[in-house]
């Protein structure tokens, strides 16, 4: 086990002396070793990384010369030990990441060792972000209301990780209502070059970090190497424990020309976007080069690095350069972190230099002034449209969505009822949907209607009326880490805010809109502009310093226009800033999401609809009666730059990140647990002890094969850790929603799964229940439904009580599925939940990275169909019993290519079914991770290797 601190081994010579003003700092120098000059800036950033931590067996020299040796061609088979410098998490992913410590110091003490030793060996904070629900908007109160709610639906969860940053050293919490995790992360966190003390000496290495949310590459635009794991592998890296990884090929991306005029970084990035995701970068880190990059301002590289998950590659970097250095001063790092980060980035030759071309695995290019206006949608991010082709392109994929008239062939829809607000006054109850519009005349789209349904009359509680129809703007919301602290789009949806008041715009009046930012230096620079009364205005409110809508915590629907849209069935759609827009995950009663620039969303909110095409169609009339289209209103790209100049300025950075760690007088004000073990309340619903350790010893368990097991789910292509991890609010009869009334909690405070991450019963109960989840073994059925072939003919079941029979009968279970079979967030509870549920083995086409890592990091063995076959081609159904022989060869120090797997027809299967063989690759990819899964998980490797 590799730890941070323990004396390197130098076999290099590499380990000297580097002295930055007065003070000297330990490096490890990269020319140390042949080959360096070659490597492109990430693989430099690995190779420092093994220098510093070689330690003659788990890191050797031989892995260092492999890196030095790198042949970019050649396919990944070397695998190598990462440490990250530091963790960095969110509250949805990162409270169980505590809950995990606070248990594992149990199960340490029971083993006869010593709790205190759990305890993170790297750096780690979490930032807050997830938690706030827009039930407020449009209104003035709305940010201090939502912030309010927070506490009362999250405050046993806030105590808890207030106990945490007490009872665990180098541990930070980033308290609520501060802004988005990723954003902190750049303005404040990120080190570009870290400092500390290892041994008794100052060393200075890069930074670099893991987190638990796949968007941690964010800070791959500052230089930082880093990306998202599972939560698992997070605490893994806390305690001390490296990162198994191939060392990974590395795309090079050549960004050439400027941006045009009326093009924002957000259509940039979904063009990058669509380019990877097509070229094929899964597995891959991305880097950006050439002459293009100096021009591109650090909070675009930020923007771009962020979609790396949308991407699917690991990471996607920029180089450290002046405009690094620049941003470092405006955020208000010291003169002396700038000037270390300057001269250790030149000492390993980590200093873009636009003239030296890296050597790259494979090469792409862009022209920025290629790129057009676009938005992406309804369901993928990769999906761009064109803007002037986007009404066109909705007439197309309205087909996909909307009922027709007659409501023949009608698609199944099932949806959660809008949350209802918790702890709302009746104030606040009157005001907490309202958006602020002016007139009260009705409103009707100036578009023509789609053809698919009849237009639904609305009238609302205020005596508003307006029609509704499929392509409605439903929601309007700048929000997620992506755009949402990036001045230039910020800003330009603040002058088009601006533009569209002073001609008397106003948004529709069917549409939330939402205002949440990822830093409070954004608020700071729209009132230092004097845009902030123009973007409320049009409805755009603050609501909080969170990730909100992206996430899906968009909050409900005004009463009377989710009744319309649920009765009629109607295809509504979301407009939102963000970086991910996947079936069912913004709200339940929208089923087309789009992602767009923070100016466009905006645009979107006054038109009212997706059928409209920006070119030809009106917004509606100025002060004069006259027709005012976005071209009248877009804010000119001289004038952006203008106000970002003037508006924004280093001791905004310095005043809102003072106190950060501080919190408000809420945060101060909770009673805080004490002691090195947390005192478990047996009442809890939000936070309870795990079962992963129960029962545990010191001996590991023999692996042993997979005998008569039965399909709990057979599932599609591109099914996402959004279908499989609970997420979004809680169903009143669903298994999670029986288990909260059992323990007497009432509807209105069930809160969201997210919320509840801390308390596995919620959690595995709401593993495989999305809405849009269609298990194939139902016809026709969307949501966490199954065949309990426990029961005579196996009837419809929800995956949940399916689960509970077959682990009461002793019975095994497999799941079938697709390509990219776990593609999108780093879910955590993706893993836990399938673990719970009693799967033993995921058989799919292909899967995405980090869901396979993490199903191994919880015993689930990840198996792939031959290549060119699916479940589908083999003939398989669902009903059949499933042996898996061949993964015990795991117990002799070996991993297994291949496994034979058998399935058997049974009682459940057509007539005449034949036995289906074949052989499943096996997906564990590296020695370590087949130590993992010997163990039972990465958690038992870990809490075994501390003991011992």
């Amino acid at each position: 086990m590799s730890e941070l601190g323990k004396t390197a081994v130098n076999s290099f010579g590499a380990k000297d002396t580097l002295r930055v003003g007065e003070t000297d700092y330990e490096v490890f120098r990269l020319d140390a070793v042949a080959g360096y000059e070659k490597l492109p800036f990430s693989l430099k950033v690995l190779l420092e990384n093994l220098l510093r931590t070689e330690d003659g067996a788990n890191i050797t020299d031989a892995h260092i010369r492999a890196l030095g040796e790198w042949v970019p061609t050649a396919e990944p088979d070397t695998e190598i030990q990462f440490t990250p410098a530091r963790v960095i998490m969110q509250d949805f992913t990162g409270v169980p990441c505590i809950v995990d410590l606070a248990t594992m110091r149990e199960a340490v003490e029971a083993l006869g060792g010593d709790p205190k030793k759990i305890n993170p060996l790297a750096p780690a904070e979490m930032v807050i972000d997830h938690s706030v629900i827009a039930d407020l908007f449009g209104t003035e109160n709305a940010f201090e209301r939502n912030v309010e709610i927070e506490y009362e639906r999250n405050g046993e969860r806030y105590q808890f990780l207030r106990w945490g940053q007490t009872a665990f050293d180098d541990f930070k919490v980033v308290p609520p209502g501060t802004g988005i995790v990723h954003q902190v992360n750049i303005e404040h966190l990120a080190r570009v070059t870290m400092t500390r003390t290892v041994n008794g000496v100052l060393q200075a290495y890069p930074d670099t970090c893991v987190g638990t949310d796949s968007h941690t590459t964010m800070v791959n635009g500052l230089g930082v190497l880093g990306w998202g794991v599972g939560g698992i592998e997070a605490e893994a890296a806390m305690l001390g424990q490296p990162v198994s990884m191939l060392i990974p090929k590395v795309v090079g991306f050549k960004l050439n020309g400027t941006i045009p005029t009326g093009v924002t970084a957000t259509d940039v990035v979904l063009t990058i976007t669509q380019i990877l995701r097509r070229h094929g970068v899964v597995g891959k880190f991305v880097e950006f080069y050439g002459a293009g990059v100096a021009a591109v301002p650090l909070a675009n590289r930020a923007t771009i690095g962020n979609m790396s998950p949308e991407f699917g590659s690991t990471a996607a970097m920029f180089p450290i350069d002046d405009v690094t250095l620049d941003y470092l001063r405006l955020t208000g790092r010291s003169a002396e972190q700038v000037a270390l980060v300057e001269a250790y980035a030149k000492l390993q030759g980590l200093w873009h230099d636009a003239s030296a071309e890296p050597v790259f695995s494979e090469y792409l290019e862009l022209d920025l002034g290629t790129v057009v206006p676009s938005i992406a949608g309804p369901k993928r991010p990769q999906d761009r449209i064109e803007l002037s082709k986007a009404k066109s392109q909705f007439e197309i994929d309205l087909d996909n969505y909307a009922t027709p008239i007659s409501g023949v062939d009608a698609a199944i829809e099932g949806t959660f009822p809008a949350s209802d607000p918790i702890g709302l006054t009746p104030e606040d109850e009157e005001s907490a949907h309202r958006i602020s519009h002016q007139s009260g005349d009705s409103h009707h789209a100036s578009h023509a209607p789609v053809s698919h349904t009849q237009p639904t009359q609305v009238a609302l509680a205020d005596g508003r009326e307006f029609t509704i129809d499929n392509g409605a703007v439903a929601i309007a919301a700048i929000t997620s880490c992506t755009n949402t602290s990036n001045p230039s789009v910020m800003l330009a949806a603040g002058l088009l805010a601006r533009n569209a008041s002073l001609k008397g715009l106003k948004s529709k009046p069917w549409v939330k809109t939402t205002l949440a930012p990822g830093s409070k230096v954004v608020t700071d620079y729209y009132a230092k502009a004097g845009l902030n009364g123009y973007l409320e205005d049009l409805g755009f409110y603050l609501v909080g310093y969170g990730c909100t809508t992206c996430i899906g915590n968009s909050g409900p629907l005004e009463d009377e226009i989710s009744a319309a849209i649920n009765e009629n069935d109607l295809a509504v759609t979301a407009v939102l800033s963000g970086n991910r827009n996947f079936e069912g995950r913004i709200n339940p009663d929208v089923k087309m999401n789009y992602l767009a620039s923070p100016p466009l969303v905006i645009a979107y909110a006054l038109a009212g609809s997706m059928n409209f095409d920006f070119d030809t169609d009106s917004l509606g009339k100025d002060h004069d009666g006259n027709d005012v289209f976005l071209k009248d209103i877009w804010p000119d790209a001289a004038e952006v730059q203008r106000t970002i100049d003037s508006s924004i300025d280093s001791g905004m950075f310095e005043t809102q990140y003072a106190g950060v760690f501080e919190g408000d007088e809420r945060w101060r004000s909770l009673e805080t647990p004490t002691g090195a073990t947390f005192e478990w309340n047996p009442e809890s619903t939000y936070v309870r002890r795990p079962p992963y350790f129960e029962g545990m010893t010191m001996e590991t368990t023999p692996v042993t094969n997979i005998e008569g097991a039965r399909v709990l789910a057979k599932l599609g292509d591109s099914v996402t850790t959004d279908h499989i991890s609970p997420a979004g609010s809680i169903k009143a009869d669903s298994p999670a929603g029986r288990y909260l009334d059992e323990h007497g909690v009432a509807r209105i405070d069930y809160n969201s799964y997210g919320s509840r991450r801390g308390n596995h019963e919620i959690m595995i109960r709401g593993t495989f229940a999305n809405i849009r989840l269609r298990n194939l073994l139902l016809d026709g059925v969307e949501g966490g439904y199954t065949r309990d072939f426990t029961q005579v003919d196996g009837p419809q079941s929800f995956i949940y009580d399916a689960s509970q029979n077959y682990q009461a009968a002793g019975t095994p279970l497999v799941i079938f599925g697709g390509k990219e079979y776990g593609s999108g967030s780093s879910r955590d509870w993706a893993a836990k939940g399938t673990s719970l549920l009693g799967v033993k083995a995921v058989i799919t086409e292909s899967f995405e990275r980090i869901h396979r890592s993490n199903l191994i990091g919880m015993g689930v063995v990840p198996l792939q169909f031959p290549a060119g076959e699916s479940w589908a081609s083999l003939g398989l159904d669902g009903t059949e019993s499933v042996t898996i022989t061949g993964i015990d060869e795991l117990n002799n120090g070996t991993t297994p290519k291949t496994v034979r797997v058998v399935a058997t027809p049974t009682e459940n299967s057509p007539a005449g079914k034949a036995v289906v063989e074949f052989d499943a690759v096996v997906r564990i990819d590296t020695p370590g991770e087949a130590d993992y899964y010997r163990n039972g998980g990465i958690l038992q490797y870990v809490l075994r290797s501390l003991v011992a």
